[in-house]
């Protein structure tokens, strides 16, 4: 079989489709699992298809018809709850299979299976995989099996760990509920006493003081917000054009007090005509979060953190550096995670969490570079609508 290279003008030989579908399905990890004969005898009786995104590969309840072998894409496993509703209970990716409980006791599947952004799928009849089966050497099926065993606990300690997040999260956004409740009171006397206060002396800085003090009380209401949101799922944004150097310049404010009593020195390099759509107190919980991470790091010893910005044609480019020990090697491949912490006495392990989802939920990225006592970066990147 013959191809033209368009780019190159050069003619290349292509093998016949049949053979380049079984050597695809050679490399696959099921089909290595068996001995040379029955892997080719496997690979002969597989058809491969591709669907597309949201196709239903089969219903939960459906009798076992194929095992199922991903060579590229992405397949997610569902169980149906209220009519219409589904729970999605795991993924497979390229390389994995799956139907294969079905297969082996002939029951009716457990799941829904549906296709996530496109996949090429290989079907090995039930009927011709069982006779393959039956004249494998033992050793050859005990491996497959072991497999089989390993995925199935890493699977269901993977949903044992969704479930207890979960029960965190319903109990989190119940306390938070309730101290949200709590504060309204005091946090509308406080504002009431600084605004009498600033009434009765009315100087530039008993003003400026008195509202630094309704500022603080109410990032104290917002922050409260925010976690019970996260604790919900629901980032809700209020999008309006913003200029990044003011953002900062009221962050700075309300940090002025914070950063004095624990020697952090604050750089801020922005330039002034930084403007793009975002929710303001979202980006300043955002920086407040990294900035607690910071001074918690620096250990009561002092140190410096420094924000810079800049932006290319399609997005606000945002450094947030500390000059602390830098970011555990324990921690790091779970840093975005909820309830990840370390070393500290207070904290709930989600500031981390919250920064990332609101990034997110801006259509921006984030990421760090962190190296042991020479600090941490990360690196915020926001599109510019």
């Amino acid at each position: 079989m013959l191809d033209l290279s368009p780019e190159t003008g050069k003619i290349s030989v292509k093998p016949p489709v049949k053979y380049r579908k079984n050597m695809e399905l050679k490399s696959h990890r099921f089909i290595s699992f068996f001995e040379p004969k029955q892997a080719t005898e496997l690979c002969m009786t597989a058809s491969v298809e591709k669907l597309p995104d949201r196709k239903v590969i089969f219903e939960e309840g459906e009798g076992p018809d194929f095992l199922y072998l991903i060579l590229e894409g992405k397949v997610e496993f569902r169980k149906s709850q209220n009519g219409n509703e589904y729970k999605t209970i795991a993924h497979a990716l390229a390389d994995d299979f799956f139907g294969e409980f079905g297969i082996l006791d002939g029951r009716p599947r457990s799941a829904q299976a549906i296709v996530c952004d496109r996949a090429t799928l290989a079907k090995i009849p039930r009927q011709h995989f069982i006779e393959i089966l039956g004249k494998t050497q033992i050793t050859v099926v005990l491996n497959l099996f072991s497999y089989i065993i390993e995925r199935i606990r890493n699977t269901t300690s993977e949903y044992a760990k969704e479930l207890v997040y979960k029960d965190r999260m319903v109990l989190l956004g119940e306390m938070v509920n309730t101290i949200i409740h709590d504060l309204k009171s005091p946090l509308s006397a406080i504002n009431l006493a600084s605004s009498l206060v600033k009434e009765i002396h009315p100087d530039p800085e008993t003003e400026e003081w008195c509202d630094i003090i309704k500022a603080q009380a109410q990032q104290m209401l917002s922050m409260a917000q925010e976690l019970l949101e996260f604790s919900r799922g629901e980032g809700k944004l209020y999008k309006e054009p913003i200029n990044l150097i003011e953002v900062l310049g009221i962050f700075e404010k309300l940090n002025h007090a914070y950063f004095q009593e624990s020697e952090v020195k604050l750089v801020i390099d922005c330039p002034e005509y930084i403007v793009f759509n975002a929710d303001q107190n979202k980006i300043l919980r955002v920086l407040q979060n990294l900035a607690n991470n910071s001074v918690d790091a620096f250990n009561k010893q002092g140190g410096v953190i420094e924000i810079s910005a800049s932006t290319t044609l399609e997005s606000v480019e945002i450094l947030f550096q500390d000059n602390g020990p830098g970011i555990p090697d324990s921690i790091r491949d779970r840093l975005f995670e909820s309830f990840v912490t370390y070393g500290k006495q207070t904290g709930t392990g989600l500031g981390t969490a919250i920064v990332k989802s609101i990034i997110e939920a801006h259509g921006g990225t984030i990421s760090f570079e962190s190296r042991k006592n020479r600090g941490t970066t990360f690196n915020i990147s926001i599109p510019i609508e």
